[in-house]
């Protein structure tokens, strides 16, 4: 999978017309045209053998043989492109990849002695390759260490490249390039994930990127390798991976759902509903950056345990009230959080066949409580069972007897934080439990005010 996009695009990149166009002359040829050949009519004969030989395993022990015997010959220069075509692409044909690899590998080791365009051709081919045997058996360390070194060197011989192609406008040539250059470094980027190097496939992808801007795959690689590091650079792989899905990547959905899960994971909100939002503001500001601004951030799961632990009813009410960033955090943390006892007055009270919604005011001081006119909390306490009830609010049961609390009346309850709005602020609480000693007692007046 790592490779596949871009074998599917390599027949695009170099091949067709551009390497049609600039294989090498056959010796016979460039012989003719020497009146005082370089080589004995003994090299010339054994290497035109050599040449016509169409099996390519045939080919390739021929020029070997050909190579021990005339070590020093001016006809080796002319023995790369002759291994190449039809020898390595007669095995990559014949899918017999390691065979093909092989093949490569002995035109690579006559770089000194060949042309930039078959030195390009035989990395090609062999990238090809190895993605075949791969798929049969899984590398090895050293295996992966000369795939990367062969990819590399396709890089790195590019900028070099001359134009093959005289037919070919210097526009085309450019994207050729582009399109080659994205091609061995996703080839790098590959061989180093596997190898755990994730900073060097990284550096890869990004290069893979200054080519093909578009590319999501690689964008998706990046993310991938920025979360495998130690440690772990989330923010920066949980970006990469959004802006993967920006840029259309294949299975966006399962991939959407793969970053909404790691962002859950990397904080560990009581409410991870909440991380829809965070998802799609992700998604929204990654669509205009390639990389993630140093401002932006979302907490760990270790920042929220702190503010969770840290927080009172007072200090959350100070904070969601204060809106920004602070409130943001801070209902991260405590969204959903059982708070033991609450303290306030009543300033309205409604009631229906199941429940009560006492609208409570809860202030910082006596002062403030008492002056209160306008609640703060949305109090809900079940006075029949609840229809919607779930195995996690089974166990809180219904309190008929709350109905004899009215306007005014102090009232003291546990609850969940389920939700609040901003403006006008008020906290709405569910799975409440009101502390009975509060309630009047049926036929007498209202509780005591405290």
């Amino acid at each position: 999978m790592i490779m596949r996009k871009y074998l599917n695009a390599a027949a695009l990149i170099l091949a067709g017309l551009v390497w049609a166009s600039i294989s090498p002359r056959p010796a016979a040829a460039q012989a003719a045209q020497s009146s005082q050949p370089t080589y004995t009519m003994a090299e010339y004969n054994s290497f035109q053998a050599c040449q016509a030989e169409r099996d390519p395993q045939a080919r390739l022990n021929c020029f070997d043989g050909f190579m021990s015997k005339y070590p020093n010959s001016t006809l080796t220069k002319y023995i790369a492109a002759a291994l190449y075509n039809p020898g390595c692409t007669g095995f990559l044909q014949a899918k017999e990849y390691q065979k093909a690899m092989d093949c490569a590998d002995k035109v690579l080791a006559l770089v000194d002695k060949t042309d930039i365009t078959t030195q390009l051709q035989a990395v090609q081919l062999r990238i090809q390759a190895f993605a075949g045997v791969a798929a049969a058996t899984p590398p090895d360390q050293a295996a992966l260490t000369k795939e990367r070194d062969a990819a590399a060197l396709g890089a790195t011989l590019l900028p070099t490249w001359s134009k093959p192609n005289p037919n070919m406008t210097d526009e085309q040539f450019d994207q050729t390039k582009k399109g080659a250059a994205a091609f061995f470094n996703s080839a790098v980027g590959a061989a180093d994930f596997q190898m755990k190097d994730y900073a060097g496939a990284i550096a890869a992808y990004k290069a893979v990127l200054a080519n093909t801007p578009t590319d999501a795959l690689a964008e998706y690689r990046i993310g991938l390798a920025y979360m495998a590091m130690t440690p772990p650079q989330q923010l920066d792989g949980m970006w990469a991976v959004a802006r993967a899905i920006d840029l259309k990547i294949a299975d966006a959905d399962k991939v959407k759902d793969y970053l909404r899960k790691t962002i859950v994971n990397y904080e560990q909100p009581t409410c991870d509903s909440l991380v829809d939002g965070q998802l799609n503001e992700m998604l929204q500001l990654a669509a205009n950056s390639p990389d993630r601004p140093a401002t932006y951030t979302i907490p760990a799961a270790a920042d929220l345990l702190k503010i969770a632990q840290a927080s009172t009813i007072v200090t959350v009410l100070q904070d969601l009230s204060g809106g920004g960033d602070k409130a943001n955090m801070t209902w991260l943390a405590i969204c959903g959080a059982e708070f033991p006892e609450v303290v306030g007055k009543i300033i309205d009270v409604q009631k229906s066949d199941a429940y009560v919604d006492f609208m409570v005011y809860f202030g910082s001081t006596q002062a403030d409580v008492e002056a209160a006119t306008t609640a703060n909390m949305d109090v809900k306490v079940w006075t029949a069972p609840n229809p919607a009830a779930t195995a996690a609010t089974s166990d809180i049961p219904p309190q008929p007897d709350v109905v004899r609390l009215e306007k005014d009346d102090p009232i003291r309850f546990s609850g969940t934080l389920v939700s609040y709005d901003p403006t006008p602020f008020m906290l709405h609480w569910d799975k409440v439990k009101v502390d009975p000693t509060i309630i009047p007692e049926k036929g007498r007046g209202p509780a005591h005010r405290k």
